[in-house]
């Protein structure tokens, strides 16, 4: 189809109303929609829940034609049909898990004109067969979810996601929205690469979740240090990543002894019971899963108030993914991570194990020490995050080292060591090298180069090569420095750097395999959202909870599919008597207003 013939039937604010129930948009959404319309192709970063879905879904529905959207996983695919369809959209989706005279009835769908919004695996949407099933279509959109998948140089690619890059050359006139929360610079440069040749505008919203309180702290008694966590969040919904399977389990066990309900979740386990367990937390409270980097894509549950690792994630984009599935309501929530010197051996093993081309290879280990260099920060840890994907702020007021600063030793000197030694060698090497350079060591590559011969080879002797490397991330974490991941990992001084070389500025830093313990009569000062909700407000919304639960699992859906919890809350406070104030609630939509309209207002009443 033409550019042209991509014409608005219904406005969008319309739409929105209409399916979702929402009077206004978020930041961005109506950017991405509006570019759509035009036919112009986008690449959306967009933080975890701030509604990357209602900028495919909004056009889909505005407009007339198919939208196919990709996604990776069934699971996901299913509970997003099952919104829409509860939204009263037409939306199907088709999968290994459906029976074959299902799948017959969403193609006779397709082909009488019926269906609106398409979900497909990529392994299944790039088969001659559905690619020629499509080509009769009138095809006006094509959205790609968790976009980073397509990037080789990202930490989740998938190899079935590069297929996609035939699509933008199969139909050059059907507009392609990708959609991400995770992508630095070097992974969106490759998405616009393969997925677009170069032709899409890029929105990137920010990466910043002002609610998620950040925190690591290095391996001290592992299983004390997670009760301790534990235990402000006794009644609350979160989720615990391990590195491997076997520790899933075992971690699982022992809080399970200490009167947590625990469920788990890894690749080893089969697909029913798999599903059973995200069922579960899908839809009950104060349920822990402890689970393995396998879950949580496209998990949209609001509530979930902490994201703890107690193992160190591969990178810094694995890291932001996972935690962004807390505090999705915009409430107080936390990230916390356990780190040690194993998980580094184990993280730099897999990436051995990979058997990957040297290039990315190469990226991987910048990806590691990156992360590294994040958990030791002595710094704001969300300006050291945000400071990765290209953003720039001041200190946050809540992560732990803006909370409670650590005790950091006086490296200024040792600073100006390593930032002479790197502009002497002319900025071409990695920490290794210069951390070489500075103990004094005659490596071949030292002698090679000849920086046996720089004033400042040696200087740095009395410093152990462990608290050098350690110096070095924090330069790179505080600022000082930025490492060249599209490169080698070359190091280079900022601005910030060289201010500090003429002697302008100070550097503190964290030795290494120290940790800094708090007073146990200290209170964490929390960055709580205002919650204007009386104890009797709270006894009400506990019982629509008690009330959507019921429904979702009659419908065998997640509780969100029915409602969120905002929307619940919104309830609980304005106490709706009729359909028409009922139908004036945030995510209360003509569909939805049909069909719980009556059933939440007599809860209401009754209460």
């Amino acid at each position: 189809m033409s550019s042209q013939a991509f014409y608005s039937q219904r406005g969008k604010h319309e739409v929105l109303r209409e399916y979702f129930g929402f009077n206004s948009f978020r930041p961005n959404q109506e950017l991405v929609i509006d570019t759509l319309n035009r036919g112009g192709n986008v690449l959306a970063v967009m933080p975890t829940g701030s509604g990357k879905s209602l900028c495919y879904q909004i056009p889909a529905l505005m407009n007339a034609g198919l939208t196919v959207v990709v996604s990776p996983l069934i699971a996901l695919m299913r509970d997003q049909v099952s919104a829409l369809k509860m939204a009263g959209a037409c939306a199907e989706t088709v999968n290994s898990s459906i029976e074959p005279s299902a799948r017959r009835g969403v193609w006779d769908r397709l082909n009488n004109g019926s269906l609106k919004i398409l979900y497909l695996s990529p392994e299944y949407l790039m088969t001659d067969m559905v690619l020629d099933a499509l080509d009769k279509q009138d095809l006006t959109l094509i959205a790609v979810d968790e976009a980073h998948c397509i990037s080789q140089w990202g930490p989740a690619f998938r190899p079935d996601y590069a297929e996609l890059a035939k699509l933008h050359k199969r139909y050059p006139e059907t507009p392609i929205l990708a959609t991400t929360a995770t992508a630095d610079e070097v992974t969106r440069t490759d998405i616009l690469k393969r997925l677009f040749s170069g032709n899409a505008v890029v929105h990137v919203q920010g990466f910043d979740r002002p609610n998620i309180k950040l925190s690591a702290a290095p391996k001290d008694g592992s299983n004390r240090q997670l009760l301790k966590f534990l235990e402000s969040h006794q009644d609350n919904t979160g989720i615990v990543y391990c590195l491997t399977r076997k520790k899933t389990e075992t971690v699982s066990d022992f809080l399970q002894s200490q009167g947590y309900r625990t469920l788990t979740y890894h690749a080893g386990m089969d697909s029913e019971a798999r599903d059973q367990n995200q069922g579960i937390f899908m839809t009950e409270p104060a349920v822990v899963m402890v689970a393995t980097n396998a879950f949580g894509m496209g998990i949209d549950k609001s509530d979930i108030r902490f994201v703890l690792h107690a193992d160190m994630p591969g990178s810094i984009e694995s890291y932001y993914q996972e935690i962004g599935r807390a505090g999705r309501d915009g409430r107080f929530s936390e990230a916390h991570i356990l780190f040690g010197l194993d998980d580094i051996r184990m993280r730099r093993m897999f990436i051995e194990q990979e058997g990957s081309d040297q290039d990315r290879e190469r990226r991987e280990y910048q990806r590691l020490n990156a992360f590294i260099g994040y958990c030791e920060t002595p710094t704001c840890r969300r300006r050291a995050l945000l400071a990765y994907f290209g953003e720039q702020m001041d200190g946050c007021e809540n992560c732990d080292n803006c909370l409670f600063p650590v005790k950091l030793e006086d490296g200024t000197e040792y600073a100006r060591m390593a930032l002479s030694a790197i502009v002497r060698t002319r900025q071409r090497y990695g920490a290794m090298h210069i951390a070489d350079v500075l103990m004094g060591k005659q490596t071949k590559k030292v002698l090679t180069a000849c920086h046996d011969k720089i004033p400042t080879f040696g200087v740095g002797k009395d410093l152990p090569e462990q608290e050098w490397r350690a110096v070095l991330r924090q330069l790179v974490s505080s600022g000082f420095l930025t490492q060249n991941i599209s490169g080698f990992g070359e190091l280079q001084v900022t601005e910030t750097g060289k201010s500090l070389l003429r002697g302008i500025g100070l550097f503190k830093y964290r030795k290494p395999a120290k940790s800094s313990r708090q007073s146990k009569t200290q209170r964490e000062k929390r960055l709580l959202t205002e919650n204007s909700l009386s104890s009797d407000d709270l006894l009400l919304l506990g019982r629509l909870k008690e009330l959507r639960l019921r429904l979702a699992k009659e419908k065998q859906v997640p509780a969100f599919v029915i409602f969120h919890d905002k929307s619940l809350e919104i309830m609980a406070q304005k106490r709706p008597k009729t359909r028409v104030e009922f139908s004036r609630i945030n995510g209360v939509g003509a569909a939805k207003l049909q069909a719980y309209a009556d059933v939440f207002l007599a809860e209401i009443e009754q209460y």
